[in-house]
């Protein structure tokens, strides 16, 4: 099952959960990657803590200027943040939709795609409640600079997600997201040196 936020275009940026399955048995897998102008391949996997196929379970993303921040019942996952200033490009000047569908991936999600789908399960269903977006509703066919001037706080109107106190996690966040990485994390584009012989520039200055 996929759920993600994206833009369109071949530019594109895009935010993606990813439920990948496992063997029976196994936790499952939730795959995040990230898009910045049409450039992805930055999969990050994890086991999740709880079965998500019990119990309905909060999936959210907090996007602003400065950070992502995936959230799984509220406790951060993985943080791509802001680094222009070093020269990274961040995804923060094109209007996003959200999307979400269950696909067909076991020619590579599932132990690199030696586990098939088993077709006799079908039909598959997913089931949402809560769904909520809070955000700033912008027309796709806008510019950057008009996307940043409508949707930036200012004397005039205040967004809560473009607040300076959310321009990093807090202290209780902080150390949630270092449990999680230290004992869910499995996968992390940044460390697979077979893909990437040369370290992606963003992972030298990524803290997670």
């Amino acid at each position: 099952m996929l759920m993600q936020m994206s833009s369109e275009g071949p530019y594109h940026n895009e935010f993606d959960f990813e439920f990948l399955g496992n063997t029976t048995g196994e936790p499952y897998l939730l795959q995040t990657n990230v898009y910045v102008n049409g450039v992805g391949n930055r999969e990050q996997r994890m086991n999740l803590w709880f079965d998500p196929t019990k119990d309905f379970h909060s999936y959210s993303l907090l996007w602003n200027q400065r950070q992502v921040v995936f959230l799984v019942d509220e406790t951060p996952i993985r943080v791509h943040t802001n680094m222009e200033h070093k020269g990274i490009p961040f995804p923060k000047d094109q209007a996003m939709g959200v999307y979400s569908s269950i696909w067909n991936a076991d020619d590579w999600a599932t132990q690199g795609g030696l586990v098939k789908t088993d077709w006799s399960h079908a039909p598959f269903v997913a089931s949402y409640k809560g769904f909520e977006i809070d955000a700033c509703e912008c027309p796709v066919s806008v510019t950057a600079d008009e996307i940043a001037k409508k949707c930036s706080s200012s004397a005039e109107k205040r967004f809560w997600w473009d607040e300076p106190t959310m321009s990093e996690l807090s202290l209780h966040q902080s150390h949630q997201l270092v449990w999680v990485r230290a004992n869910h994390l499995v996968y992390d584009y940044c460390t697979d040196t077979a893909r990437f012989p040369v370290k992606p520039v963003e992972c030298e200055h990524h803290r997670h």
